[in-house]
């Protein structure tokens, strides 16, 4: 259902809206600014993220600036559902760490009456798209892609290259691990490492 206030302010509920990029790019920093604002508007906002990010807090989102808002971690996108009662706004950070189930739990919410922001990595270190985030910007409402700038070139940066050996998909980190890199630096680092 769509209204307009007597600003001609549009409130859209029930929508998913993700934003997505590389790392470095600001997509965690996006979610908390949209979340405090709903809050600030004295909506009902609940916020997870997946129990394995804590690189900065076990249990606050935190942004690489150190922006930072209370969430609960969880360990399947199921929780979700069982932890969301009765609120107007969800926030998802990481969501590339979720199960694929999270795209149906979205849904859920958002035909439910819910604004749902998905905050994660649209690729892995490889340039693949990763986890459950695929499947979240075919559904979303509105995506919102944001980029860092390359190490390198200072281009729009494509993916984040990991600068460490390890071929795990999942390894948290932050600077010392990977970089921005835009498309062509990121193919100059792909051959000199071979």
């Amino acid at each position: 259902m769509v209204t307009e206030n007597l600003t001609g302010e549009v409130n859209r509920r029930g929508r998913i809206e993700v934003v997505c990029g590389s790392m470095f790019s600001g997509k965690t920093e996006e979610l908390i600014r949209r979340l405090k604002r709903a809050k600030f508007a004295k909506q009902r906002v609940e916020i997870f993220k997946p129990a394995i990010d804590v690189r900065y807090s076990e249990q606050d989102v935190v942004s690489h600036d150190q922006n930072s808002i209370p969430s609960t971690p969880i360990d399947s996108s199921a929780s979700i559902l069982l932890l969301a009662g009765d609120i107007d706004v969800v926030g998802i950070d990481e969501a590339q760490f979720l199960d694929n189930g999270l795209v149906d739990v979205c849904n859920t919410l958002a035909n439910r009456g819910v604004r749902v922001i998905v905050a994660g990595l649209d690729m892995d270190f490889k340039g693949v798209p990763f986890g459950p985030m695929p499947g979240l910007c075919a559904v979303a409402d509105e995506v919102t892609k944001v980029h860092a700038i390359c190490v390198k070139c200072g281009a729009l940066a494509y993916v984040s290259h990991r600068l460490v050996k390890n071929d795990r998909r999942v390894l948290l980190g932050e600077t010392q691990e990977y970089e921005p890199l835009c498309r062509d630096c990121y193919q100059r680092a792909l051959q000199s490492e071979k």
